[in-house]
């Protein structure tokens, strides 16, 4: 489900389909398919199989010149479920990406819409690296991929700067479904009036050679109980095919997060190992997970992976009293064109 490795294989499939695309003025369609099985233990507690969609998307992008060195852009990304069409989750059932933008060689780019916030990008490399992902460690910040308006200047000598808020005005409306007691537990919609808020985002990642260095900072305005700031800092090195990275998150009186991640190239293969540590302020609750990764390309569109993961931490941290670990192991496939 983490998209990594999956947006840098599409972009190399679709490359040539968008050139060709463009001769006409034709949008570029994409997808993939994302199955998935795990098995998930928890000491002293119970433990299950599961095998589920793991994010397949399909989706829709195009670009055109709206001057010399000016383009306009768009992109359009759904999930759907490719596992059981009696699921609540059937069909077409979410919008994963949705944007439209203004791009140039002098004055960078700027987009509107649903996508990967500017935070995510520029600092959290390792929550976002793994396939499944279930025991990987969140950074703690809040704002969402939505109602996003983002800018991203072009690089000043490897400097490149990014900017984002979301806006969000009262006269906006969620719909969330809830159990209707009096219709035999029927579901039913409830419309929630939203309130007005404005959360932004700042980043500045600075590349020299093999060298990356990255610090964001999200404002969190009106996501939850604490609007304390998040702040990221990130470093990674290349080393012919091994990249080595090192990230760390702080929000005051909520918590602070470590981590660090060596991904090693060999052929067609992808190896890698994870350590990630979350100390909460409000409680003595520390949460450690490690994760080990093998993946194996069997073709231009086709890979297939292992994962496996070792959570730890202080006593109870998985709801059983006295104990302090979980453990994950998953298989899956990923078909891409």
């Amino acid at each position: 489900m983490k998209k990594t490795i999956l947006a840098s294989a599409i972009a190399a499939a679709t490359f040539s389909g968008a050139a060709l695309a463009q001769e006409s003025n034709l949008p570029t369609i994409y997808g993939n398919i994302q199955l998935a099985v795990t098995h998930d233990n928890v000491d002293g507690g119970g433990s299950e199989v599961e095998h589920f969609d793991n994010g397949s998307t399909i989706g829709v992008l195009h670009d055109h010149q709206i001057a010399p060195g000016v383009e306009g852009f768009f992109k359009a990304e759904f999930h759907f479920n490719a596992d059981d069409n009696n699921d609540a989750g059937s069909g077409i059932y979410e919008i994963d990406e949705a944007y439209v933008g203004v791009r140039g060689d002098n004055f960078g780019q700027i987009w509107v819409g649903k996508d990967d916030s500017t935070y995510e990008t520029a600092v959290d490399e390792i929550n976002q690296f793994f396939e499944v992902a279930t025991l990987s460690l969140s950074p703690g910040y809040q704002t969402g991929e939505s109602d996003l308006i983002q800018y991203r200047s072009p690089s000043f000598g490897g400097l490149t700067l990014g900017a984002a808020v979301q806006f969000k005005g009262d006269g906006e409306t969620s719909v969330r479904q809830v159990i209707d007691p009096e219709n035999d537990g029927e579901l039913m919609d409830v419309k929630t009036s939203g309130k007005k808020a404005y959360p932004w985002q700042l980043s500045a990642v600075y590349a020299v050679d093999a060298l990356e260095l990255a610090f964001a900072v999200d404002s969190n305005d009106g996501a939850g109980s604490s609007n304390e700031n998040t702040y990221g800092l990130r470093a990674s090195y290349n080393l012919d095919n091994l990249r080595l990275t090192g990230e760390f998150h702080t929000t005051k009186d909520v918590q602070d997060k470590f981590g660090v991640m060596g991904v090693y190239t060999l052929g067609k293969n992808q190896f890698a190992l994870a350590y990630e540590l979350v100390q909460p302020d409000a409680s003595n609750s520390d949460v450690d997970t490690i994760t080990l990764q093998a993946l194996h390309n069997l073709s231009d569109n086709m890979y297939v992976y292992f994962e496996g993961y070792l959570g730890g931490g202080d006593d109870g941290v998985y709801g059983v009293p006295g104990k302090s670990e979980r453990s994950v192991a998953a298989i899956g496939a990923t078909y891409y064109f």
